[in-house]
């Protein structure tokens, strides 16, 4: 196996991890501060010190509202660690190597980025509900995990994407 390949499959798996980890933070955290009493507006500053990006955040936003985190966390393009960057970033590395990865991998990874960047085009939409765009994140990051395990020739190219899909929620939990 070429190190490109072997990058660009460890790479892929890694910011769909990141991805689907980013969706369930920002899920659960909305469902949290449903029940929170008045509006809740402390209850986001935790997903943005747990990110590790808080610098960033406060020089682009500054207010820890759940519009500015749920952005900044899911649509920001230029922050690397969103959704939408990480699903561009997974996009991009499975083009390169189409040929080794299951045509139905290819297909979702695709599905899931356009839901995405359709999204960014309506974030008040999201803000006001994240529910539905996680739940879809979430889905699709599921058929992939099942895809991958399924279709995948259990070879050093699937050694290579559980690799780097272990590693992430090694570091995320860490």
């Amino acid at each position: 196996m070429l190190s490109r390949v072997a990058n660009a499959i460890y790479w892929m798996s890694r910011y769909l991890e990141r991805a689907g980890n980013l969706a369930r933070f920002v899920e659960v955290n909305w469902h949290l501060t449903l029940d929170l009493p008045g509006s809740g507006a402390d209850a986001w500053r935790p997903l943005i010190l747990a990110s590790g990006d808080q610098a960033l955040f406060e020089e682009r936003y500054g207010d820890y509202d759940a519009a500015s985190v749920i952005t900044f966390l899911s649509f920001d393009p230029g922050y690397q660690n969103s959704i939408a960057s990480c699903l561009w970033a997974a996009r991009e590395n499975a083009r390169a190597i189409r040929e080794v990865i299951p045509y139905e991998m290819w297909e979702q990874i695709n599905v899931t980025f356009h839901l995405v960047r359709e999204a960014a085009t309506r974030p008040l939409a999201v803000v006001e509900n994240p529910f539905e765009l996680c739940q879809e994140i979430k889905q699709g990051d599921f058929i992939l995990g099942g895809i991958a395990h399924d279709a995948m020739v259990h070879d050093e190219a699937w050694h290579f994407a559980r690799l780097g899909r272990l590693l992430e929620r090694c570091d995320k939990t860490s």
